[in-house]
């Protein structure tokens, strides 16, 4: 027995986690080789995670199934974080962008897919997850209705894996529940729900993780600030001061001491409609001006204004994002509002 070959064994082994080998993700330090007795450290991100001893037995299963006579003991070993902050729940996702707004009613599930969409025409590795429990939109949106995630077994943890539309992979709850099923739901059951997303999905590797929220500021809302880090949160208003209304109160939900979480823009939705005969004609049916005021008092940037086009509605009913549709004038205000996305975590990281 050598380390290579040893390593090369616990390449088998998945982290229930990430579903990376253990090996490529550096949990396994310290290997040393006494005769028969094998010795490492397998480093994870909490002493009581979930899985611990199934992982355990995957290690001395896939060493012992290459040398019968080896004696392995794994030590585990919790992370540092340095005192600085506690592991992520998903540490091999990058940032994590939530879309957010006061009301229902201001598109923002629409803007939601077609940012994620516009990220990964941009190149970016993206995700997308419905915390819209109540409401569901996503798999419509997506082209995904009755379709069911699969389970696989991770190092003896069940996980759902995400279902893939234009290549992203996406997880909502309208993927579980029947279309026509009411969700009725207190705070514990919907808090579980989101954890549920966040640690029992296999999401691959991704540079963003678009998270659709629910209208308001409750339970969802509090869950996931609390459960992963948020990179930052795009507010969804449209011009008029009934919706600018309902959005400062999200707005001023994130920048809360004990959420803190950066805005890092203002998306305008239903800024003018211009109808198909009439491409050059602006009509201002819900006013002017409040995207850019609430960009004001966030201190953040307008991120971008999408038309009224019937395209999007269509888009959106038949399961093809407006983003998706070549030539569409929409289509590049989206990659527009990505494209500053981009630039704003950019500066936000920088």
């Amino acid at each position: 027995m050598n380390k290579d070959q040893i390593l090369e064994a616990l390449q088998s082994v998945r982290d229930p986690q990430t579903g990376k080998d253990i090996v490529s993700a550096n949990m396994v330090q310290d290997l040393e080789i006494q005769g028969n007795n094998i010795n490492f450290k397998l480093v994870v991100p909490s002493l009581q995670m979930q899985g611990k001893s199934e992982l355990n037995f995957a290690c001395i299963g896939a060493i012992v199934e290459r040398f019968p006579a080896a004696n392995v003991n794994v030590h585990f070993m919790a992370r540092s974080t340095d005192g600085v902050e506690a592991p992520s729940a998903l540490p091999h996702i990058k940032n994590i962008l939530v879309v957010a707004s006061g009301k229902g009613g201001v598109g923002k599930s629409t803007v939601s897919v077609n940012l994620a969409l516009g990220l990964k025409k941009l190149g970016a590795r993206v995700g997308l997850l419905d915390a819209d429990v109540y409401g569901p939109s996503i798999p419509t949106m997506l082209g995904l209705v009755g379709q069911r995630p699969k389970v696989r077994d991770i190092s003896g943890v069940p996980k759902m894996l995400p279902l893939e539309s234009y290549g992203m992979p996406s997880i909502s709850i309208g993927y579980i529940i029947d279309e026509e099923q009411a969700v009725v739901l207190r705070g514990p059951r919907l808090a579980a729900i989101i954890k549920q997303f966040i640690n029992d999905v296999l999401w691959p590797e991704l540079d963003f993780l678009i998270v659709d929220l629910p209208p308001g500021t409750g339970d969802v809302q509090l869950t996931l600030v609390q459960t992963v880090p948020v990179t930052g949160a795009i507010l969804v208003t449209t011009p008029q001061d009934v919706a600018l209304a309902d959005a400062v109160k999200a707005m001023n939900m994130f920048l809360l001491d004990q959420i803190n979480v950066p805005i890092l823009g203002v998306v305008e939705n239903m800024a003018w409609f211009t109808p198909a005969e009439l491409p050059d004609h602006k009509y201002y049916i819900f006013g002017q001006g409040g995207g850019k005021k609430l960009a004001r008092m966030s201190n953040s940037v307008l991120l971008g204004q999408i038309p009224i086009v019937q395209s999007v509605r269509e888009g959106g009913d038949n399961g093809v994002p407006v983003i998706e549709q070549d030539g569409n004038v929409v289509a590049e205000a989206f990659l527009d509002v990505a494209k500053n996305t981009l630039r704003q975590v950019a500066v936000l990281r920088s």
